[in-house]
């Protein structure tokens, strides 16, 4: 025992995991970070990158603040590894605009006020741009269904389903 009671450990201690390089095509730009083997696609985001328009919400996957999209296809950053996504390439809320003009979403978003707080409105967004690319939403009860996994605390939703409906007749 040591003077502070505990136990000295037996054998070697293992050494912290090396970090782990990755490559990234982020909002069209190639992104080399070097990462810890647990860290997620959105503290890569955040953290690496100071892309901080991909919120942390619940950090669990129930909230849907921190949705990019990912080879086209909407996730939850939280809930990804970002050396899982090797060579992916990752669009967040700050890559839909293009040339300085607003993404027809952004711009809906803003036409109907569809934020309050504006906490969600990035994952909204994200999460909006790939479900009109995946073409299945036809009604506002099909957006309402499709976009469940994005919760607004300040509930906008007439709103974001009505700037949704604005962007798919124009995108």
């Amino acid at each position: 025992m040591t003077h502070s009671g505990t136990t000295k450990p037996k054998g070697p201690i293992a050494a912290a995991p090396e970090k782990i390089p990755i490559t990234l095509i982020v909002n069209g730009a190639e992104a080399k970070l070097s990462v810890a083997p647990w860290t997620t696609l959105l503290d890569a985001l955040r953290d690496y990158l100071d892309l901080t328009g991909t919120k942390k919400g619940c950090d669990h996957g129930q909230c849907g603040a921190c949705t990019v999209l990912v080879d086209g296809r909407r996730i939850n950053s939280c809930l990804t590894l970002a050396v899982m996504k090797e060579g992916a390439e990752v669009t967040t809320v700050e890559g839909l605009a293009r040339n300085g003009e607003l993404h027809p979403l952004q711009q809906a978003f803003i036409d109907h006020d569809a934020f309050q707080c504006g906490y969600c409105t990035s994952g909204q967004i994200c999460s909006a741009a790939g479900l009109i690319a995946e073409g299945k939403a036809k009604t506002a009860d099909e957006i309402r269904e499709l976009m469940s996994g994005n919760i607004c605390r300040c509930g906008a939703y007439p709103n974001i389903v009505a700037a949704i409906q604005q962007a798919m007749g124009r995108s």
